[in-house]
């Protein structure tokens, strides 16, 4: 056997080539058959979505291409601007989409208002603080936007969303391409070999908790938001005639509340095969969203040996989710006590 070989046979089992490719794989076909989806439907939702997966997908793919082959500048660059910006903003923004006729709005502008305080902390860790401020008085302007666009019109708060989104992708992609990157073009953990945001600029580096917080506490709770519109419940907390603002607040914590008091319903009705399809579909897409959420937090700060996995379960638990949540199937699949597949209702996935 040839040295070539040989190492084209250890880059096949070595970790940080074969989780990347995986994860970069299931995102394109997923990104695929979301597309589909939008041809046929035309939902706002699934053409965003479609955008965050294949924006997964090259993330994936340039870690993948890095392992394989090795890094480079104009690979590192592309893959902190698609993998530390765009890929939880996009799929979150999807998630805006699909509620955007509910006040979902108030709670995106109230991850947007947390993002901002932590993008000002993230400045004093940096010693930053005018960049990180400056894009944290942006966020929460924008969190205003949102706020002011639900109460007038709950459909309008996507569009304020997204043309913000759109605008702010344009300034940080201007920015990443245009910044210094500190020789040799790139960072690898020492230990693991997974790249690290330590090669750009410290100014950039608070830059990507708006994208990052907005988006993901989107496509999480969005998640866990539709799970409990499907389910069984069990009211503790009922709606209430309360201040603009208070109103919002208890209405959060009534969905909290509620969801955790009905979850023994929800059990109850899994066993018995009548949980509507949606609701593990979700909580499988959330978790899906939650796994990765941590996995980059603690890249951030070190701990580098599960961003690889944690970028293959978020992708394969969302996808798994997608399956069960949506037409798919032409016929009904039962899977123990699950019954899967197209039935007379309309899918939001």
């Amino acid at each position: 056997m040839t040295v070539r070989a040989a190492r084209r046979n250890v880059a096949a089992v070595d970790p940080n080539v074969a989780l990347p490719f995986l994860s970069s794989s299931t995102s394109f076909v997923f990104a695929a058959l979301v597309f589909s989806q939008w041809a046929r439907r035309r939902r706002s939702f699934q053409l965003v979505w479609t955008i965050g997966l294949l924006a997964y997908g090259v993330s994936a793919g340039t870690e993948f291409w890095g392992g394989a082959f090795g890094w480079s500048e104009p690979l590192y660059r592309l893959w902190y601007l698609i993998g530390a910006f765009f890929v939880a903003a996009y799929l979150g923004m999807g998630t805006a989409y699909l509620l955007g006729r509910t006040r979902f709005g108030y709670f995106v502008s109230a991850s947007l208002l947390l993002a901002a305080l932590i993008t000002l902390a993230a400045g004093a860790k940096y010693e930053t603080p005018g960049a990180a401020g400056a894009a944290a008085g942006l966020t929460a302007a924008v969190a205003v936007l949102v706020a002011v666009a639900t109460t007038v019109r709950r459909e309008w708060s996507a569009h304020v969303l997204m043309a913000a989104l759109v605008i702010a992708s344009l300034a940080v992609g201007a920015a990443v391409l245009g910044a210094p990157v500190d020789a040799p073009g790139y960072a690898l953990d020492p230990a693991t070999g997974v790249p690290v945001g330590g090669a750009m600029p410290a100014a950039l580096r608070p830059l990507t908790i708006p994208f990052n917080v907005g988006g993901a506490f989107s496509l999480v709770f969005g998640a866990l938001f539709s799970a409990y519109v499907f389910m069984p419940k069990r009211k503790v907390l009922r709606a209430r005639a309360l201040p603009p603002v208070i109103a919002q607040l208890y209405g959060a914590l009534a969905v909290v509340v509620n969801l955790l008091a009905s979850l023994p319903l929800a059990l109850g009705a899994l066993t018995g095969g009548r949980l509507h399809s949606r609701v593990p579909a979700t909580l499988l897409i959330a978790l899906g969203g939650f796994i990765p959420g941590i996995t980059s937090g603690l890249n951030r700060f070190g701990f580098t040996w599960s961003f690889f996995l944690g970028e293959l379960l978020g992708v394969l638990l969302i996808f798994i989710g997608f399956v069960v949540s949506s037409e798919v199937f032409a016929t009904r699949v039962r899977i123990g006590p699950l019954s899967i597949g197209r039935r007379d209702e309309t899918a939001a996935t």
